[in-house]
């Protein structure tokens, strides 16, 4: 058996740079392995990468583009929707191709020789089959809508979203040290203008305090958190016991992050790993945490925790058909609302939205337009050039290099765009990221006519 394993993935390795995880997809993927992303993800890229090179390591082509390109050339691109399952350890380095013929022999399943000359029988039979072996019991993935199984909202953000309102979020950087005086200042701040704040979890794999911590301190200053959670640092067991420590605490909102690539954190950088979970994995697993009441692993949740669940998304990582798929993979999942990237570029913004309402996720899921107020060119260049998935028009940048005061002129390019998204159809609010210039919030809001307070929560 060791033999031809070792055949096997000498063979695997050729045709498909196959990493003998153990637990095949390339059925579904277009015979291109998706372990050979340096994240790992199963479900589609990150939000980083771009047609010519991966985020994570820019010498080589993303993964997930290749997949959709030659997807796209079979005519098999919608079966990419299908939620693919992470790996099981137990099968990391086991043959593949022996557990299809033991999984037909034993479940008297997969195609039969009198189905030769019978073409759509035959194919029936063989997607059915590997099915089965790539959607194991405790996972159950397909590429329908799963709506949520509740009625109530459970935060007052979904309860504003879900009245109509256009919703304002915001974000706050969770601080270096502990000293909780700066960070409380800027809760209150925008307590009474925003529905919910956002706590980033350790962003561009940068160690801050936790996304945890500064929920839990945003809720004893009354204003609702949007806990971020990122899957890079986490598996699945971490990702299970901290949304459930969360509901526990009274947080209900929760964004799903694949998270930044160890590669863009400070150093020395950990030895690198895959993600043991994608985002899209995630949503597929707090969901059903939540609505059946269960563990990955089947045990019952005698008290099931509330969840509204939300996802990132972004708008210019791929071509709008590609992203499309992706974003339409998260609100199958589970995602409610999608909070996106800064948007700059309100055209290819545009293209999105089309693209979006194409595949009809317009009605399932709440889309938030991502803010960034430029505070000088400088950042304004940085984000252009450095920050994976930012996509800031030449003109932009020209006024910010050429303003006599950066700020204001940041400050009109943001009024600029938001009120520009008022006017967009589809959109159920914006994201304003004012990170480390959140006293700018208040004025943005009182400027756009965005200075509301909140639907009460019933």
């Amino acid at each position: 058996m060791r033999l031809y394993t070792w055949v096997e993935f000498q063979m695997k390795s050729i045709l498909f740079g196959c990493r003998m995880c153990g637990n095949c997809v390339l059925q579904e993927t277009a015979f291109i392995c998706p372990m050979t992303c340096p994240k790992g993800l199963r479900n589609g890229p990150c939000g980083g990468s771009t047609p010519e090179s991966c985020s994570a390591d820019p010498s080589r082509p993303c993964t997930w583009y290749l997949i959709y390109e030659r997807a796209e050339r079979m005519g098999r691109l919608d079966r990419l929707l299908e939620i693919l399952p992470p790996v099981d350890g137990r099968q990391a380095g086991h043959e593949a191709i022996l557990d299809v013929f033991r999984h037909a022999r034993e479940h008297d399943t997969g195609p039969r020789l009198s189905m030769v000359f019978k073409p759509a029988e035959f194919a029936e039979a063989w997607d059915q089959l590997f099915y089965e072996i790539r959607q194991p019991d405790w996972w159950e993935g397909d590429d329908q809508y799963h709506p949520p199984a509740y009625d109530e909202p459970v935060s007052q953000l979904e309860t504003d979203l879900k009245a109509g309102r256009f919703t304002v979020t915001s974000e706050i950087a969770p601080p270096l040290s502990v000293n909780q005086t700066g960070l409380r200042r800027k809760m209150n701040l925008l307590k009474g203008l925003v529905t919910a704040a956002n706590f980033t979890d350790n962003a561009s794999a940068t160690p801050r305090m936790s996304s945890l911590a500064t929920s839990v301190i945003c809720l004893e200053e009354g204003l609702e958190p949007v806990l971020q959670l990122q899957s890079r640092d986490r598996d699945r067991y971490a990702i299970e016991a901290e949304a459930m420590g969360a509901a526990a605490l009274g947080i209900r909102n929760i964004l799903c992050l694949s998270g930044d690539h160890l590669s863009l954190g400070p150093g020395p950088t950990p030895r690198p790993v895959q993600n043991d979970m994608d985002a899209i994995q995630m949503l597929w697993m707090l969901r059903r945490m939540r609505d059946e009441g269960k563990y990955l692993d089947g045990r019952a949740i005698k008290t099931r925790p509330s969840f509204f669940l939300g996802a990132a998304a972004s708008p210019y990582a791929a071509i709008p058909r590609y992203e499309a798929i992706r974003t339409e993979k998260k609100v199958n999942a589970g995602a409610q609302f999608l909070q996106t990237q800064p948007i700059f570029d309100v055209n290819r913004f545009a293209d999105w939205l089309e693209a979006i309402e194409q595949r009809h996720l317009f009605g399932k899921v709440h889309i938030l337009a991502g803010i960034v107020p430029l505070k000088s060119a400088r950042a304004a260049h940085f984000m252009a050039e450095q920050v994976p998935g930012v996509v800031i028009p030449d003109d932009i940048l020209r006024r910010m290099d050429d303003a006599a005061d950066p700020q204001e002129e940041g400050v009109a390019i943001a009024l600029e765009i938001l009120e520009a998204m008022k006017a967009t159809p589809g959109l159920s609010g914006v994201h304003i990221m004012a990170v480390h210039w959140e006293e700018i919030v208040p004025r943005l809001l009182e400027e756009s006519g965005l200075e509301r307070e909140p639907i009460p929560a019933s």
